[in-house]
């Protein structure tokens, strides 16, 4: 195949293009936010697992909690009752059956009041080690949605840096032979370089240096030929900074 030189720098221009543009894609999909993000909602999974079973601990003792304070209501319920009818009974009897009955209920009460003082302690407790996992879960919350907005923004300046690279590429490709972009085209697509600078014997593609009968075929080449290289397969473009001529 067969070229102009000028036409040929043209395929440097292309490439250092399509480098920015294949940097800017690979930046696109490693955002340092992305891994950031990954491990705090990986923690905030298991914080919001750990809060879920600690608010049914303090639901538990908020039931337990409740169930005492009802137990309590009864029996004073209970010693009004019974104090009312002691004091309108005037039979020996009764009188002595209730005052028993009375001792009893108000034990009865103080060891409920005792258990209910034992089971507010431990709500007050729970209900501090939920709050303080609440934060927890709110303080990584934030941090995360301050990590997804810096993403967005990052997303949004590459984004625009991609456009004006993909029309720097559509300009310059426009300058290049269709057949000469084809083949541009298939060698990037195989090793990532479809064209580079030779320069003191050396590919910029693969940084292979030519010796012997490599570069004494290189140097035979004319100027208008569309050389690649041995080891790489990329078009290897000469120019005045070649050394060659």
């Amino acid at each position: 195949m067969k070229a102009s030189l000028a036409e040929q720098k043209q395929l440097l221009s292309l490439q250092a293009v399509d480098t920015t543009v294949a940097q800017l894609n690979h930046r696109t999909k490693n955002l340092p936010q992305n891994a950031e993000i990954a491990q705090l909602r990986t923690q905030l999974d298991a914080l919001r697992g750990r809060l879920a079973t600690e608010t049914g601990t303090l639901d538990d003792t908020r039931a337990e909690l409740s169930r005492l304070e009802s137990d309590v209501q009864l029996v004073e319920a209970r010693v009004a009752r019974n104090t009312e009818r002691l004091q309108q009974t005037a039979s020996a009897k009764d009188v002595q059956a209730f005052e028993q009955e009375l001792e009893s209920l108000k034990r009865r009460r103080d060891n409920l009041e005792e258990m209910e003082l034992v089971v507010m302690e431990r709500a007050e407790t729970d209900e501090a080690v939920v709050n303080a996992t609440r934060a927890d879960e709110a303080e990584l919350t934030a941090r995360i949605q301050t990590l997804e907005a810096e993403r967005e923004a990052a997303l949004d300046r590459l984004s625009g840096e991609l456009g004006t690279a993909t029309g720097e590429r559509n300009a310059v490709a426009e300058k290049v032979t269709p057949e000469l972009l084809a083949l541009y085209e298939k060698l990037r697509a195989r090793g990532g370089f479809g064209a580079a600078l030779f320069r003191a014997g050396t590919c910029g593609a693969c940084n292979i240096t030519f010796t012997g009968n490599d570069l004494q075929s290189l140097r035979a080449q004319e100027i208008d030929a569309v050389v690649q290289c041995p080891e790489c397969n990329a078009i290897v473009v000469r120019t005045e900074e070649s050394g060659l001529w």
